[in-house]
């Protein structure tokens, strides 16, 4: 489509030149005056392309001054040599001065080329229909000049635009990737890890149990498994009832006492909001179980109005205790692009994602957001 723009373009222009050059043929025949013509007019075609083509941008931006006042003696010139007949310049002058001028000047140039040429008309003893002729062909072709040069630019911006949303549409992608990997895995491997080393304790002495912490270890892969085959596609629903269940069921097993609370939360969340708690969750988990030595988590959900609020507290941050400004910031120089991905996840439905050192020094996670957001938009994944 750029291409075909540009040469509709290009086709105008040759098509004036050819027009001229027929009329200069006409009026003085078998004499060289024409061939002079056809050289002015196409070098005027020359100048007229380095004001309407796209590419010639940086060009203008420099030269465009000059190149003006170069049309502007090649169009007024040869009106001596010419006369009338060579008023058909004027039309390409008049829309270069509305392609290259500020807004407020290049309608008043336009208007004073558009009247000039008829105005040169008359002091040639032009008649009357031939004046309102010249008027009239100089303020259009100037107009048709305008606007297929716009289009023109216009057509291009659209393509480059429409590349720039395909790149972007990619780089998406890759970043829904990305943070899918790290909020479904991180996770499943953090289970994985732990679970093992509490099966490597008890084999010795209790081989039962041994087992069973082994056979959960090989649902949780096979759920990894079935994860990273979800995240190729598109990001996977998830539910909150069922990973609290899970991170509970996982904290116990590793000697860690776990509390849970739920109080008014409706048992059905919209499918977005539910996806995007049991995220936080997932991810609030996972980092507690590598940047601390937990012994006590608490696991809060509660409906206040038209929120739900989900937080998660655990111990074991700080051998000492610290600021919660310093103990934060240590947090989060840790914890990577975990706390970002998620605070982009809950800020997209509409809600508010707080998470930092509390002066007790155990770790809180507050994940707040509308139960019906006004708007539903898709969480960036």
């Amino acid at each position: 489509m750029p291409r075909f723009a540009l040469f509709i373009l290009c086709f105008v222009l040759i098509a004036f030149m050819v027009q001229v050059s027929v009329n200069l043929s006409v009026a003085r025949p078998g004499h060289t005056t024409p061939v002079i013509g056809m050289v002015c007019f196409a070098v005027i075609d020359v100048i007229q392309l380095t004001h309407s083509l796209p590419q010639m941008a940086a060009f203008r931006r420099r030269y465009g001054g000059w190149t003006l006042g170069a049309q502007a003696l090649l169009t007024y010139l040869p009106i001596i040599l010419f006369g009338d007949v060579w008023g058909a310049a004027g039309g390409f002058l008049a829309g270069s001065a509305l392609l290259l001028l500020p807004t407020a000047w290049a309608w008043v140039a336009f208007t004073l080329v558009t009247l000039s040429i008829p105005a040169i008309a008359v002091a040639n003893h032009s008649d009357f229909q031939n004046t309102v002729y010249v008027v009239i062909s100089t303020a259009l072709s100037g107009l048709v000049v305008y606007g297929l040069s716009r289009l023109a630019g216009l057509v291009v911006e659209l393509h480059r635009a429409r590349e720039k949303l395909a790149q972007m549409a990619v780089a998406q992608e890759r970043l829904r990737f990305a943070r899918d990997l790290h909020d479904l895995l991180g996770y499943s491997l953090s289970a994985i890890t732990l679970k093992s080393e509490v099966a490597i304790r008890l084999v010795p002495k209790h081989r039962g149990r041994a087992v069973d912490e082994l056979t959960s270890i090989l649902e949780i892969s096979r759920q990894a498994l079935s994860d990273v085959r979800a995240v190729a596609s598109s990001y996977r629903d998830m539910s909150l009832s069922g990973e609290v269940a899970a991170a509970e069921a996982m904290l116990r097993a590793a000697d860690i006492d776990v509390e849970v609370r739920v109080s008014r939360t409706p048992l059905a969340l919209d499918g977005q909001l539910d996806t995007v708690l049991a995220t936080v969750l997932r991810e609030a988990v996972t980092n507690m179980l590598r940047h601390s030595k937990v012994q006590h988590c608490l696991i809060d959900t509660v409906q206040e109005g038209s929120l739900v609020r989900l937080t998660i507290v655990n111990d074991g941050v700080t051998d000492e205790p610290e600021t919660a400004v310093s103990a934060t910031r240590k947090f989060n120089e840790r914890s990577g692009s975990g706390l970002a991905n998620l605070d982009g996840r809950v800020t997209a439905i509409g809600g508010r994602l707080t998470a930092g050192v509390q002066p007790d020094g155990r770790f809180q996670v507050v994940a707040e957001a509308p139960l019906e957001p006004a708007v539903h938009l898709r969480v960036a994944s």
